[in-house]
């Protein structure tokens, strides 16, 4: 049976390196494209990586770019793959208010060139398309948000992320190009980038186990998040470019946590149990046993506009891709912390089984 050939933006990221892998175990073809960096910007695929010149290479690395559209058609016409998986983006909320006119070059307008070299190559019938969606399109609609939740972002990146999925769905319409969306709701995992709060939470108090700081800064701590496992969601954008036509689908888990529920659950599986004292930008987070301060607030972590509540809705998923979530948020936690323990050097990464 010939192989499916797929090709990945963003395959360095979190996601494009466990799709990668995932893709790999089911005997694709994988072309991955990744931006030129002065410095190795490869690490969480290198372990799958072989050189072209060796025997019976399944993954292929190339350099393009979302923003430079030549680069994007070239490749799509060179490989003429199956499937695209469009992960590539500017994903950090509070960096696009710093750089928004990016982040929308990047996510919106790198969404449209996609589809554009499906269409310019005419590849309208051959290739299925997943464009990457996010909850952060939601904003300020009030939870529980599913697909016909009306969409409010409240960032440059929420904004960019809304017309990459309006114009995928647009190019859908318009040129019958199988062309589907995700709506993820926060995922994560150990190799989730350092600057989300997740990992930021987990990295933290593993360096203050490993006595390599002495306090985890934060902002909002009352901000609640659908939060998954990458893993999981993962299997779900496969499942919905193998569903019988194009459609949109929320990935969550249906359940909410906020970032204080976050960091003491986090705290627990090292045996310290969090409190809190204060108001606003004065509250500290402390070990109970020690009293030792461990949390405090940064004013900078703070966004110009807050998205208080995601919580998402996955029937639609559940009901025509038979997918539910597996990892629950307790054990993803677990495994984040696990990780960065072992990073950090702490013994204590031992004692979490």
């Amino acid at each position: 049976m010939k192989s499916k050939v797929a090709l990945i933006t963003g395959i360095t990221g979190q996601d494009g390196s466990i799709l990668a892998r995932f893709l790999l175990k089911k005997n694709y073809i994988v072309h991955g494209i990744k931006r030129r960096s002065s410095s190795f910007n490869t690490q969480r695929i290198d372990e799958i990586y072989k050189d072209s010149h060796e025997k019976n290479v399944r993954l292929f690395l190339h350099y393009g770019d979302l923003t430079d559209f030549p680069s994007i058609i070239n490749l799509v016409k060179k490989t003429q793959p199956d499937e695209i998986y469009n992960l590539a983006a500017q994903s950090h909320v509070q960096v696009s208010f710093e750089t928004p006119e990016y982040t929308a070059n990047a996510d919106a307008v790198g969404t449209l060139r996609v589809l554009e070299a499906i269409r310019l190559c005419k590849l309208e019938k051959k290739t299925k398309f997943y464009q990457a969606s996010t909850s952060e399109m939601f904003g300020t609609s009030p939870p529980p948000q599913n697909e016909n939740t009306p969409l409010h972002p409240a960032s440059p990146y929420g904004v960019a992320k809304l017309y990459a999925h309006w114009i995928t769905k647009n190019y859908r319409d318009a040129y019958n190009i199988f062309a589907s969306t995700g709506i993820l709701f926060n995922h994560e995992g150990p190799l989730r980038g350092e600057t989300f709060v997740s990992r930021k939470i987990t990295m933290g108090i593993a360096n203050i186990a490993a006595s390599k700081s002495k306090c985890l800064f934060l902002g909002n701590l009352d901000a609640h998040r659908d939060w998954g496992d990458a893993r999981d969601y993962v299997k779900a954008m496969w499942k919905i470019l193998q569903y019988k036509k194009p459609d949109d689908f929320v990935v969550a888990t249906n359940k909410s946590y906020s970032v204080r529920q976050f960091v003491e659950i986090a705290f627990s599986l090292i045996n310290i149990q969090i409190g809190w004292k204060g108001k606003g930008y004065k509250e500290v987070g402390f070990d109970k046993k020690t009293k030792k301060i461990l949390i405090k607030i940064d004013r900078k972590y703070f966004r110009p506009l807050e998205v208080d509540y995601l919580r998402g809705q996955y029937n639609k998923a559940k009901k025509l891709l038979k997918w539910t979530p597996k990892i629950t948020f307790k054990a993803m936690v677990k495994d984040m912390l696990k990780n960065d323990l072992e990073i950090s050097g702490s013994n204590l990464a031992k004692t979490i089984k």
